[in-house]
């Protein structure tokens, strides 16, 4: 009798340190989870795989020389020098418009590459340029020469174009041919631009520090330049060949 009560005792004690190692381990997970940021959140614009939902500026279809080769989202052309530029092949992701998000993607550039990142984009005659705010993508250390020209701090990769300049001290750019990571993070009090893990400066967007700026920069002649709090993400044609890749979006 004593036998078969510790026999029972053991099982018991046995399916006791189970149960409660299955709690311990439920418990840690929903921890984990809460404690983390879950894939669900993201909206993927470019998976590696599928052009769906991007498509020309002012276009029912994606222009041919968009591609996508080893698993990134391709403008395949022949590099043409400032001074013989054309464009005219930038891209949108139409198939939503967003206003407060994190957007983030993958780069990168030839040598003397140059393109950008362009948010809030509406559709106008004229181009998106003088319609939307622009994250500059450049190779900072080959364009100057390649060009023969020298740059402004409001040009050169990461900065908003013609607005707010990177913090030099804080900037890491990769050489032709890496690939750079950026982040774009818009709120209506606060918008940061991040390059390769660090922080370049953050703004108060159409405070009057910025109204400031368009009113006596490259956007004074521009009044739509900036002025819509919702709108598509969009990839210039500058002429260069370009890759992307992880291009994804967190509403805010």
């Amino acid at each position: 009798m004593k036998y078969t009560i510790s026999i029972l005792s053991l099982i018991l004690l046995t399916f006791s340190c189970k149960v409660t190692e299955k709690t311990k381990t439920s418990k840690n997970n929903i921890e984990v989870k809460e404690n983390s940021t879950s894939p669900n959140d993201w909206i993927m614009l470019f998976d590696g795989t599928s052009t769906e939902g991007w498509r020309a500026y002012n276009s029912e279809t994606l222009p041919p020389q968009w591609v996508v080769k080893d698993g990134a989202l391709t403008f395949d052309t022949e590099k043409r020098i400032e001074s013989e530029k054309k464009g005219g092949n930038d891209i949108i992701y139409a198939a939503e418009e967003f206003d407060n998000f994190e957007l983030y993607l993958e780069w990168k550039l030839p040598e003397g590459g140059n393109s950008g990142i362009f948010y809030h984009l509406k559709e106008y005659p004229n181009g998106p340029s003088g319609i939307a705010p622009e994250y500059q993508l450049l190779d900072d250390l080959g364009w100057e020469k390649i060009n023969n020209a020298i740059l402004e701090d409001w040009q050169k990769t990461g900065a908003d174009y013609a607005m707010y300049s990177p913090n030099e001290k804080q900037k890491i750019v990769k050489a032709a041919g890496k690939w750079n990571t950026s982040r774009i993070i818009f709120t209506p009090e606060r918008v940061e631009h991040w390059l390769n893990g660090k922080k370049l400066f953050s703004f108060v967007p159409w405070s009057k520090d910025w109204h400031e700026r368009k009113n006596k920069g490259k956007w004074k002649d521009a009044p739509k330049y900036g002025t819509f709090k919702k709108g598509f993400i969009g990839l210039q044609d500058h002429d260069s060949p370009l890759w992307f890749k992880n291009i994804k979006i967190k509403k805010l």
